[in-house]
C-alpha cells in the first residue's frame, strides 16, 4: 500500500558560502595542473586531473530559485525534501531536482452542457484560480496535477450546476443565475475536497458563462418575457384597484356625489379602463332617457 507523502524541508547550504569553497578547490586543481607544466615541463599530477570531473559533479549542487518557486529533491528514488525559499543554494549533488511553481494559476473550464435540476439543458463554464501548497503531494501523489485539477474542476461544475435550478425553484431559491456567491462557495468546496489529495489549494471559483442551451434558448426567452409581462400587469392592476378604492371612499366621505350601484359600477369601469389600458380610453357616461 502506498504511503502519502507530506512536504518537509530539504537540507541546503547557502550558495554564497559554498561558491567560494568550490572556487578555492577549482583554483587549487588548476594550479596543480598548470604550475608543474609551466615551470618544470613536468606532467601534471594525476590526482589533479581526476579532480576535474569531481568539481564538475559538485557544480551540479548549485541551485537558484525565484520567488514563489520550489524545488523537490529526490535521492535515489526517495523523497529528500523541498526547498521553498527563493535565493542561491547548494544541495547534495546526488539529488535530482524538479521545480514546482507556487504561483496562482488560472483555469478556464470548457463550456459544458449540463441539465439543471429541472432537467433543462444549460451551458456553463467556470474560472478556477488555484496554486500548489504541498509540493510533495503535487509531485508524487498524482500523475499530473495540472490535468488533475482540470478534470476535478469540470466534474465539480457539472455537480453544482445539476443540483440547482437555472432561475431558482418556485420560491426563487437555489438559483444558478441569481445566487452567484453561493454557487462560487459550492464550487470552491467541491473542487477543494478532491484536490486536497494532490496538494492543491483552490483560491477562487466563479461562473464565467451561463446560458440555456441553443435548442431551448428561444422558448425560455419567450417564457421569461411572458413572466415579466404578467408580473408588470399584476403590479399595475394592484395599483389601479387601490387607486379606485381610494377614489370611491373619498368621494363618498366628502359628499361630492351620491352613487348608486349602477353609477358605482360605471365609475369603477371608467377608472380601471383609464388606469390599466395601454391606449387612450373614452369614458362611459350615463345618459338619462326621458
Amino acid at each position: 500500500m502506498s504511503v502519502r507523502l507530506e512536504e518537509r524541508a530539504a537540507r541546503a547550504v547557502s550558495g554564497w558560502l559554498a561558491l567560494p569553497v568550490w572556487l578555492l578547490l577549482a583554483g587549487s586543481v588548476i594550479a596543480l595542473i598548470v604550475v608543474p607544466v609551466a615551470t618544470r615541463g613536468a606532467e601534471p599530477a594525476v590526482g589533479a586531473i581526476l579532480a576535474i570531473p569531481v568539481l564538475a559533479f559538485l557544480l551540479k549542487g548549485f541551485l537558484v530559485l525565484q520567488p514563489n518557486q520550489a524545488a523537490v529533491m529526490v535521492f535515489f528514488g526517495k523523497y529528500a525534501g523541498s526547498l521553498r525559499e527563493d535565493g542561491f543554494f547548494w544541495v547534495n549533488p546526488f539529488f535530482s531536482k524538479s521545480r514546482v511553481s507556487l504561483r496562482a494559476h488560472n483555469l478556464n473550464t470548457p463550456t459544458l452542457k449540463v441539465n439543471d435540476r429541472a432537467g433543462n439543458p444549460i451551458e456553463v463554464a467556470a474560472v478556477i484560480v488555484w496554486r500548489v501548497y504541498d509540493t510533495a503531494r503535487a509531485t508524487f501523489d498524482v500523475e499530473s496535477y495540472h490535468e488533475y485539477v482540470a478534470m476535478q474542476s469540470e466534474s465539480a461544475v457539472r455537480q453544482v450546476a445539476s443540483a440547482r435550478w437555472y432561475d431558482g425553484d418556485e420560491a426563487g431559491q437555489d438559483s444558478l443565475r441569481g445566487d452567484l456567491d453561493a454557487v462560487a462557495r459550492l464550487l470552491i468546496e467541491s473542487i477543494q475536497s478532491h484536490c486536497a489529495l494532490a496538494g492543491l489549494e483552490i483560491l477562487e471559483a466563479r461562473i464565467s458563462h451561463l446560458a440555456y442551451a441553443p435548442e431551448i434558448a428561444g422558448a425560455m426567452l419567450r417564457r421569461q418575457q411572458a413572466a415579466a409581462v404578467v408580473a408588470a400587469r399584476t403590479q399595475i392592476v394592484d395599483g389601479a384597484v387601490s387607486m379606485v378604492k381610494l377614489g370611491l371612499e373619498r368621494l363618498e366621505r366628502e359628499g361630492v356625489v351620491g352613487l348608486d350601484d349602477a353609477a358605482r359600477v360605471r365609475l369603477v369601469t371608467n377608472l380601471l379602463t383609464v388606469l390599466v389600458g395601454e391606449s387612450e380610453a373614452q369614458p362611459v357616461l350615463a345618459v338619462d332617457h326621458d
